[in-house]
């Protein structure tokens, strides 16, 4: 399943994205750029691909989608790291497109975009794929510097529960569109809703 995705629908985006930012203006020379645009550009396309990634897959989880697309995706209740690329090829194609539209269209607006900072950035990807599926929080990941870094404990309950907590990597799409999942998220839910009825309450008084 990987190595068929890998074939039929990543190798045909590789090929195809490089003459694409080329036409649009994508830089290939030297100097190269310099490591605060490069993160900036990274920044930008990872907050792109957060909200491409959470409206396509929110979008996934509706049955007939998720019945022919993304179910395959979900086999595995506890995910590990290659999870993140075991999905049908529409799946891979649909969701993926989030990881290259950002660059591309970055580079189509502002003509400002060197290879080195697109190659930077699908390696930034891949391993946000794969510590998201890893099952574990590790020390060092991410989630326990950035508080809105979703990681893997995040993405480990949409898989727990097949619902919520739709985005990539930023757990903000979900807390202001009421999608987190988890017993903690429910918490909140219910904190939030007593708060509600108690001012409720109070104002009828």
């Amino acid at each position: 399943m990987v190595l068929l995705s890998h074939f039929t629908v990543e190798l045909p985006q590789i090929w195809v994205f490089h003459p694409m930012a080329v036409f649009f203006g994508m830089d290939t020379g030297v100097p190269f750029p310099p490591m605060w645009k490069i993160a900036m550009h990274i920044a930008i396309f990872f907050v792109f691909e957060d909200a491409w990634h959470y409206w396509t897959h929110r979008a996934m989880h509706w049955g007939p989608l998720y019945r022919s697309v993304h179910k395959i995706h979900h086999n595995y209740s506890a995910p590990f790291g290659l999870a993140a690329e075991y999905a049908s090829a529409t799946d891979v194609m649909i969701l993926g497109a989030g990881t290259v539209l950002g660059p591309v269209l970055w580079c189509a607006i502002t003509g400002d975009l060197h290879v080195l900072t697109m190659y930077l950035w699908i390696v930034c990807r891949l391993f946000q794929a794969i510590d998201a599926h890893s099952g574990y929080e590790f020390p060092w990941s991410l989630h326990h510097f950035l508080p809105f870094w979703a990681g893997a404990e995040h993405h480990d309950v949409h898989h727990e529960r097949f619902i919520g907590n739709y985005a990539s990597s930023f757990r903000w799409w979900d807390f202001v569109l009421d999608t987190e999942a988890g017993p903690e998220a429910a918490k909140a839910r219910r904190d939030r809703k007593l708060a509600k009825d108690a001012k409720k309450a109070k104002k009828a008084q």
